[in-house]
């Protein structure tokens, strides 16, 4: 008899195969694990990165020639990771401590992955995934664990957290799906599943260890619906809607080249979140208008010391040129209180999400904004750009900003450097304080981006990666949507265009009635365009107006996905 299980959708989409568990405790192996002298261990941690080093090294090779360039970006980042001279010493010094090389690099991605885990930026909290699989592959490499047979059957993975490598290593059409039981939608193993169009569903808890290892699945990720051992029923009731799924995939190839337009004209950009100038040369093939968020954290993480002015430059320079003339929207540095940078010098805090982060500390900290704009408004020359500025909640900040942004033009002029006055600047909306505010912020700004990822969580109370109360995340709470439309309509008063570029940006349902507020811009993870690209052109902008008369008037986020789902 079969089982089924409620989850929360992060890929839409219908496949079947069998459950690999990922993430296996590695306590066993440990147990048996001998000791050698503490400079036996040492030559163990390091012959174990050289190795690691080679495969990560080749899958990256292997994966650009295959033209997989955002899952070749993230196991890239992996490699740095890997290298960097920060954990690195932290993995060596422990491993002379504890005399256990599998333990000391455990216990050193654990320590890193705790540090990534406290920051104010939900996207560099999440890399503390990243960290701690980096951790468990060179302790698998010390102990001589090998990786599991996938067999001749698609796998769908399984596990609390999937490890990023467990996704990127497995070949195209073997992997027929990925079950999570933390609720996160933008860590790593969710943006490779997203790139690969893996059908993911997250948030099932501890629901995880009751799925048999090998067990035949059903992942329904349109519903969230995980049916374990389905009958022949109910694969038979399914057939029908994975042979739509497969002629869908053919539509989304033909929308690449046209434009997500209205059928009465009225077209909406779509653009991509980006993290390396190198996820801008790979949004193309999915139709992307430019960049709409431009996470410029990594460029300072894995470091000793802050990328120079003219490092950030030629990063910023080479995403500008690959949109080809559209806008490419730079987020100034969004890190916070409690992280592993060691030239912010910063102490832990105990609340890092309502903490020193992001535009507070550069305000403070002119020797890292100064350096960021300049780069910024240098590399403007080569194409469109803009500066957006995260967690700005009030006035004084945007005036502060725009004194910061006047200093840095002067000071290029004074050192004879050539710059664009073209570059726009706008700030994230993604609190209530800066929703509420927005009729007076438009004053000051160029463009708001309303980042919903932490403007709903904000609202609402929730943080969305805590499988207790993520379902309570939701973008279509009547109390966010009032703040998205007051945003929009404050800016349109205003004269200032509005996007969006957080998680809600991707809801092919919320395109139509964030077109009807009067959107301008929407930014999403590439391979999300084709759907809600398909899905705005399928509509009037009189059709989406009603939509948004109606949705308005409704008292629950269920009641409104319900409604949309049913009349589009």
């Amino acid at each position: 008899m079969s089982e089924t299980i409620q989850g929360q959708i992060a890929l839409a989409g219908i496949s079947i195969g069998r459950i690999m568990k990922v993430g296996q405790s590695l306590d066993g192996y440990m147990a048996e694990y001998s000791s050698g002298s503490a400079d036996e261990e040492m030559e163990k941690l390091n012959n174990a990165i050289d190795v690691l080093s080679s495969e990560i090294d080749d899958s990256v090779e292997a994966m650009r020639n295959a033209g997989q360039e955002e899952q070749a970006d993230i196991m890239e980042a992996h490699s740095f990771l890997l290298m960097d001279p920060m954990f690195a010493d932290l993995a060596a010094d422990k491993t002379k401590e504890m005399s256990n090389a599998p333990a000391a690099v455990l216990a050193a991605a654990d320590e890193a992955a705790e540090l990534l885990a406290g920051m104010d930026d939900e996207y560099m909290r999440e890399r503390a995934q990243d960290v701690k699989d980096i951790g468990k592959r060179l302790a698998r490499c010390i102990l001589g664990v090998k990786a599991p047979e996938i067999g001749d059957d698609p796998v769908v993975l399984c596990g609390h957290e999937v490890e990023p490598s467990a996704v990127a290593n497995i070949p195209d059409g073997k992997i027929a799906g990925m079950i999570m039981g933390q609720g996160s939608t933008t860590c790593h193993a969710v943006i490779i599943a997203k790139s690969r169009d893996i059908v993911t569903v997250v948030g099932i808890g501890d629901s995880t260890e009751s799925i048999p290892d090998q067990a035949r699945v059903l992942l329904d990720g349109n519903k969230g619906l995980i049916i374990i051992d389905p009958s022949p029923e109910e694969l038979a009731a399914y057939e029908e809607k994975i042979a739509e799924e497969k002629a869908a995939k053919l539509r989304y190839e033909a929308l690449r080249d046209l434009p997500a337009e209205t059928t009465d004209g009225i077209e909406i950009q779509l653009a991509a979140n980006i993290g390396l100038p190198e996820d801008a040369e790979a949004a193309v093939k999915y139709g992307n208008r430019g960049v709409g968020l431009f996470r410029s954290e990594f460029l300072f993480m894995g470091r000793k010391e802050m990328p120079s002015e003219e490092e950030q430059f030629e990063q910023y320079k080479r995403a500008i040129q690959a949109c080809q003339g559209e806008l490419c929207v730079i987020r100034t540095m969004d890190i916070g209180g409690d992280k592993p940078l060691a030239y912010l010098n910063i102490p832990k805090e105990d609340n890092p999400f309502l903490g020193y982060r992001a535009v507070r500390i550069s305000l403070e900290r002119p020797e890292l904004f100064l350096p960021q704009l300049k780069a910024v408004l240098r590399a403007g020359v080569f194409g469109k750009a803009a500066i957006m500025v995260p967690m700005v909640t009030c006035v004084d900040e945007a005036k502060a900003v725009r004194s910061m942004v006047d200093r840095a033009r002067a000071e290029l002029d004074a050192e004879n450097k050539e710059y664009s006055r073209a570059v726009q600047l706008g700030i994230m909306v993604e609190t209530p304080a800066a929703a509420v505010m927005a009729p007076v912020l438009a004053k000051y700004v160029d463009f708001f981006s309303i980042g919903t990822n932490d403007l709903v969580q904000y609202t609402l109370a929730v943080d969305r990666i805590n499988p207790q109360v993520s379902k309570l995340y939701d973008h279509f709470n009547p109390a966010v949507l009032q703040l998205i439309q007051r945003t929009i309509k404050s800016g349109a008063d205003n004269g200032k265009w509005v996007g969006m570029c957080g998680e809600m940006a991707s809801d092919p349902y919320a395109a139509v009635i964030l077109m009807a507020m009067g959107i301008s811009e929407l930014s999403m993870s590439a391979p999300s365009i084709p759907k809600v690209k398909e899905k705005i052109r399928a509509v009037s902008i009189k059709e989406a107006e009603k939509h948004l008369a109606q949705v308005m008037q409704m008292e629950t986020g269920a009641e409104i996905r319900e409604y949309l789902r049913a009349a589009l």
